[in-house]
């Protein structure tokens, strides 16, 4: 039974955040049609901001707080640094500047801070352990879990009950016409870049309770997880976002559970094997989302 309690706990604390990821990365999408290839470095961002404030006597909250903000400022920043220049440009213009806005970030923290690892600060809450059905639970397991929940219900409500969510869902759908009826492109793209970034800002901070420390390349996995999620999922589809980044823990926890010790190490060769397969099968992803027009 504690086996069993474990595995669905890891299972969902590890897709929470996958889908948090891969929705930040499909927003940006769904408008742009482009792959914002600086999302990683959203999460760096947040991560030495954490790591600077630590020195400072300010509650981990209210620095958990700025980070986060730090990491929207930072997606309004990749908008109007790599994307906006270039955006009505061709295609690869735009993934060129997306990279080099990343690469930007990356040598900025080397240069600035260091290239090797720095602690950020934790609660103590992070620490502590719960026991489930006879499993012994890390408590910050169950507060992504909670906290992935909350994010999931707001973005939902923006999408769905608020004229920005209503707007960035019409020009995601078709752009041009989103235009021709008012609605104001620069804002619905600031946003959709904005709401990217605070994803990203609260993925930053369970992720980092999970490892403890950042390096300028931290955001890497995360960009490689998001973006293998929403194409499992459907690129053009905010729901697949959310399944596949719950599939994608799911399959990578059965092969921690599953593997023996000396095929751990192959675990990646087995998880994209299987995202192959997948694709194979549904070739647009899991779920379909809405016909779309043409880039902006």
């Amino acid at each position: 039974m504690a086996v069993y309690v474990q595995f669905l706990i890891d299972v969902l604390s590890l897709g929470s955040l996958y889908a948090l990821m891969a929705l930040g990365l499909v927003i940006v999408y769904g408008i742009l049609k482009l792959v914002n290839f600086a999302y990683g470095e959203l999460i760096m961002v947040a991560g030495y901001s954490l790591f600077l404030l630590g020195g400072t006597p300010l509650p981990w909250l209210v620095m958990a707080a700025i980070a986060v903000l730090m990491a929207i400022g930072a997606g309004i920043a990749t908008e109007y640094a790599a994307f906006r220049p270039v955006r009505s440009k061709s295609v690869t213009a735009v993934l060129i500047t997306s990279f080099a806005f990343s690469t930007l970030l990356q040598n900025a923290a080397l240069l600035f801070i260091s290239p090797r690892a720095r602690t950020v600060p934790l609660p103590d809450i992070f620490s502590d352990t719960v026991v489930l059905g006879g499993a012994t639970i890390p408590l910050r397991n169950i507060l992504t879990i909670v906290a992935a929940a909350i994010m999931l219900a707001i973005f939902s409500f923006i999408m769905k009950k608020t004229v920005l969510g209503l707007a960035m869902r019409a020009a995601a759908t078709k752009f041009t016409m989103a235009r021709m009826l008012g609605i104001p492109a620069n804002l619905v793209i600031t946003s959709a870049f904005a709401l990217s970034g605070l994803l990203a800002g609260v993925v930053s901070l369970f992720w980092l309770g999970r490892i403890g420390s950042v390096v300028p390349g931290i955001g890497l996995e995360p960009l490689l997880v998001a973006f293998i999620a929403t194409v499992i999922g459907g690129m053009r589809s905010l729901q697949g976002a959310v399944v596949g980044g719950f599939l994608l823990a799911l399959i990578v926890t059965t092969f921690n559970y599953s593997l023996p010790p000396e095929l751990l190490k192959f675990r990646d060769a087995f998880t994209f094997s299987l995202v192959i397969l997948i694709l194979l099968w549904r070739p647009d992803g899991l779920i379909k989302g809405p016909a779309t027009g043409q880039r902006t």
